[in-house]
């Protein structure tokens, strides 16, 4: 063990910018193990899914260690072992008397309370959402105290059919019952939002936001690299490939808008019509969104590891989301059309292979959470993934028996490779606030709980 170790919060940092860097073993002091330091952070995420699940195709049929995935949950087979099914949880404030459709069920889905029925801004979520609890309490000893992502832009205005603002349907994070917390839903930005630094009063023609961050740090990394054990800068190394992987196909997004500045006088205007109708086209004609949504997760995973944040939220769409799945093969329409499948076979399975995607995105997330060495494990060792639609089955809007995969051990305290089947109606608010237990944030309830899930403690 060398006498010489670096701060915990050091960072690699170049004129303008600066990255985190994950946990080294040269941040150990000098005389202590890596093994007898403090515990690693515990990290908080949770992926919410629009219109529901195929009900029949969910539930795994084996209760307690030894069950086998159900169809919609086979993505999750290299990672089965690091995952807790929950059933007959349920949000209970999403059902009363006027609350039809989606949009009392996802805006209230992490705070488990009532929402105000309303058409216009004045906005009640019920209270300050669970995710920003937990940042008000963890979220201090990192650059930001939360992250919120997505894939689709706010939707304004009033959804007629059910007397609700929209608004209620792209949030799901509160900072108070009346103030959503706004998300990014572009990789570009999320990316340079953590990663990448601006010269203050830098000259369009410099384009130094273009330049890779790793090469604004070169010379702090070369130093960094000089002082490091060997494995140390086999972990820096790795870590710093991942920035550039993620760069790279960002990057490549990036060289395809330049085109927009090669275009002639004659086409503005058809360009300023391609650029109001961008949205349209994603949601509309079947464009394979898989790439961005992985991007976005890859930032997500990389924000984690480096200890950005610990605490994130992710909405693979909005509420009552019609985006168009026909780039995956026997899909033909949108989702919220297709979640109404009326018992019709051939529609059933339609939603089933929308329901099949999205888990192999939230698959792909915990596999690379899993890739990232910590300590004695991984980083998805310290982590809890929440993954959930607040709806069970969207042709019944249905909200009882919501379908709720958590993933990582969160710290060691989470017994994961379970399937667990609780008492009907359980409510969602005891997951909620078991996992603040396992934060060690102290809370005697959270909106309607009523006890803890002590099935899921190790």
């Amino acid at each position: 063990m060398s006498n010489w170790h670096i701060s915990r919060r050091r960072m690699l940092k170049g004129l303008g910018a600066c990255i985190a860097l994950p946990f080294l073993q040269a941040m150990v002091p000098p005389g202590k193990s890596i093994y007898s330091i403090a515990k690693k952070p515990v990290r908080f995420a949770f992926l919410y899914v629009p219109n529901g699940v195929h009900p029949d195709m969910w539930t795994p049929a084996q209760v307690g260690r030894n069950f086998e995935l159900s169809p919609i949950l086979q993505p999750l087979a290299k990672v089965k072992d690091d995952i807790l099914v929950l059933n007959e949880l349920t949000n209970k404030y999403s059902n009363f008397p006027g609350a039809d459709g989606h949009y009392a069920k996802t805006a209230n889905i992490l705070t488990s309370l009532p929402i105000y029925k309303t058409t216009g801004d004045n906005l009640d979520s019920g209270g300050t959402s669970l995710d920003q609890i937990i940042a008000r309490h963890k979220g201090t000893d990192t650059v930001f105290d939360s992250l919120q992502y997505g894939l689709e832009q706010i939707s304004p205005g009033i959804d007629t059919n059910v007397g609700f603002t929209r608004l209620y349907g792209c949030n799901i994070s509160w900072k108070t019952k009346s103030m959503p917390c706004s998300k990014e839903i572009e990789p570009r930005m999320a990316f340079d939002r953590l990663f990448r630094g601006v010269l203050p009063n830098a000259k369009p023609k410099n384009e130094r936001w273009k330049q890779s961050v790793l090469d604004i740090v070169k010379e702090d990394t070369d130093a960094l690299q000089r002082k490091l054990g060997r494995s140390d800068q086999d972990k820096l190394e790795e870590y710093l490939e991942s920035i550039r992987s993620v760069e790279k196909r960002i990057d490549n997004e990036e060289k395809i808008k330049a085109f927009k500045h090669q275009i002639t006088p004659e086409l503005q205007k058809e360009l300023t019509h391609l650029n109001m109708r961008i949205d349209e086209a994603e949601a509309y004609l079947g464009t394979d969104i898989t790439e961005k949504t992985r991007q976005m997760l890859d930032v997500m995973a990389l924000a984690f590891w480096s200890d950005a944040t610990r605490v994130s939220t992710f909405m693979f769409g909005n509420s009552v989301s019609n985006r168009n799945f026909s780039f995956l093969e026997g899909v033909h329409g949108s989702h919220h059309q297709i979640s109404h499948h009326q018992n019709n076979p051939g529609v059933l399975e339609q939603y089933m292979r929308i329901n099949q995607w999205h888990v192999g995105q939230y698959a792909y997330l915990l596999e690379r959470l899993k890739s990232f060495p910590e300590g004695e494990g991984t980083v998805l060792d310290n982590c809890m993934v929440i993954y959930t639609s607040e709806l069970r089955d969207g042709n019944r809007h249905a909200p009882r028996n919501l379908p709720v995969v958590v993933g990582g051990k969160g710290g060691g305290k989470l017994k994961t490779g379970q399937n667990l089947k609780f008492e009907e109606n359980t409510p969602l608010s005891n997951l909620y606030l078991s996992m603040m237990r396992v934060l060690d944030i102290p809370m005697e309830c959270f909106a309607d709980s009523t006890g803890e899930l002590s099935e899921i403690y190790a």
